[in-house]
């Protein structure tokens, strides 16, 4: 059996949960997130306890998936969730306006990036000791994958540089850079 699918995800005062056999419904504090639920398996709330269970054998391989997909919703529901970008390089900068993010980043026009309902994006200045120029954008929602979506999407316009380390990254990514040519 499944060792994340047999785990309880414990459910928090204020959060409702509607159990239909194809999707869950958790309503919370900071919104309401619809979750499929995979066939062959079903949830069952018992003492505040929600619980992942099989049907057969065949619904083997979705079990810890379905399980962690409601996790994450009943998660998402409470705490919400966050990703941090750092846009690093001279002149590199985003501002929001209104529902979008403006770029600028090195290209010959600006780029302008839609925000989708659910989301919610904050732009923080930083000014690191020379030579870099940094910027953070704060990305938050309730919804985990499409918070790790949109974070994706924004770190695509511009992947950081292999040599010097400019563009878009992760505030926790960690990269090497490769050391260019030598001198004589």
């Amino acid at each position: 059996m499944s060792r994340i699918g047999r785990k309880p995800i414990p459910i928090p005062a204020g959060v409702t949960v509607a159990i239909t056999p194809t999707h869950l419904e958790i309503s919370g504090p900071k919104g309401t997130l619809r979750t499929p639920v995979p066939f062959g398996i079903r949830f069952r709330l018992q003492d505040g306890m929600l619980m992942a269970e099989r049907e057969d054998e065949e619904a083997k391989a979705l079990h810890g998936l379905a399980r962690a997909l409601a996790a994450n919703a009943v998660r998402g529901v409470t705490e919400g969730y966050t990703k941090e970008l750092d846009i690093v390089g001279i002149g590199y900068k985003a501002e929001v306006q209104e529902r979008r993010i403006l770029f600028s980043l090195g290209y010959s026009h600006p780029i302008e990036f839609p925000i989708p309902d659910g989301i919610d994006v904050k732009v923080e200045r930083r000014n690191k000791p020379i030579p870099e120029y940094q910027m953070t954008l704060i990305v938050s929602g309730i919804d985990k994958q499409l918070v790790g979506q949109i974070a994706a999407n924004i770190r695509s316009l511009r992947r950081p540089d292999a040599y010097k380390g400019k563009g878009i990254r992760y505030a926790d990514e960690v990269l090497r850079l490769k050391p260019g040519k030598t001198g004589k």
